[in-house]
């Protein structure tokens, strides 16, 4: 049975003052270059091999010098065993033995084999130089995605996430690529989203994804961040940019909208009018304007809908004669 994977942790360390080590350096150098002097006088081959043997040192002590900018993070790797992760931002040395990531060669092979651009590859080598980790705060605008809704309508989708590294431990060894590993899982997460709710409701009742924007973006923030936790990366916002009928439904759902949209406003006019038509009588019969029987108020009724209802203008007619004459 095969053992499950270990979850890893990020451990803050701190590292040697460049700035100090830099000038401990010239110092060795200066000792280097007086015992070469006196290693040439002498001919002593101890010295000449000292001499050798300290410049060899030099050298590869150089290569534990390194630079970090504001909210950027560097992991130590040593012989494959993680050592920790600074934090701090300025001029540091460390052993000169901790990994530097991958080189330039590496990556190049690494394009070839996934058939990716080459290009690309080594734009972001830079980044990954040194095991360096951008804690800055990122943006994936993502594409516009065909998926259907809780209805099996086809709609299109496109969201925006903000997101950054919290956890460089998790980010560099839990994920093979934790910058691809968030678009794939961002793109996941909204399908099954859509997939949950409508795009709209007739009758208000449930939560959609056209009236409901923050709640459906809370809950797109809230299932991302629990994907994207197992990366050490912490979702700040994520929120929809485009939401519409996908085109072979688009005429065909906006004939939808506008009938429901004209017996909505039908529904308000015919509930205005009775209100004003039952205050019209009670009005006439409180003021004892005139005694209306029951036939005289369904008349006076009827022609009252029909003025207050009527899309077109209403020409009064003048009736001299009585309802029974």
């Amino acid at each position: 049975m095969a053992a499950s994977q270990g979850v890893n942790r990020e451990r803050v360390v701190n590292t040697f003052s460049g700035g100090a080590m830099l000038f401990l350096w010239f110092v060795l150098l200066v000792a280097d270059a007086r015992l070469l002097i006196f290693s040439i006088q002498s001919r002593e081959a101890w010295a000449i091999a000292c001499c050798a043997l300290l410049f060899l040192l030099l050298m590869i002590f150089l290569n534990g010098f390194f630079t970090l900018q504001p909210n950027e993070a560097r992991v130590l790797v040593l012989f494959g065993s993680y050592k920790g992760t600074v934090r701090e931002s300025g001029f540091h040395w460390s052993n000169p033995f901790y990994s530097n990531g991958p080189s330039r060669m590496a990556a190049m092979a690494a394009a070839a084999s996934k058939k990716e651009d080459a290009g690309s590859v080594l734009a972001s080598v830079k980044t990954l130089g040194r095991n360096k980790i951008s804690l800055r705060a990122r943006t994936l605008n993502g594409d516009t995605l065909k998926v259907n809704d809780k209805r099996g309508n086809p709609i299109e989708i496109a969201a925006v996430v903000v997101w950054r590294v919290a956890d460089t431990a998790q980010a560099v060894f839990d994920v093979d690529d934790y910058e691809k590993y968030v678009r794939t899982q961002s793109e996941s997460a909204l399908r099954h989203l859509a997939s949950l709710y409508s795009y709209d409701d007739a009758d208000g009742s449930d939560t959609t994804l056209r009236a409901n924007v923050d709640e459906v973006s809370g809950a797109l923030r809230s299932e991302l961040q629990e994907r994207l936790a197992k990366a050490g990366v912490v979702v700040d916002e994520a929120r929809l940019t485009h939401l519409a009928y996908a085109p072979e439904i688009a005429q065909v759902m906006l004939r939808s909208q506008q009938a429901e949209a004209v017996i909505a406003a039908r529904q308000k006019i015919v509930h205005g009018a009775v209100s004003m038509v039952e205050m019209a009588l009670k009005q006439l019969a409180e003021n004892e304007v005139v005694s209306l029987d029951d036939e005289r108020r369904a008349s006076m009724v009827s022609n009252l809908m029909v003025v207050l209802c009527s899309e077109s203008e209403v020409h009064p007619v003048v009736n001299t004669g009585t309802l029974y004459h």
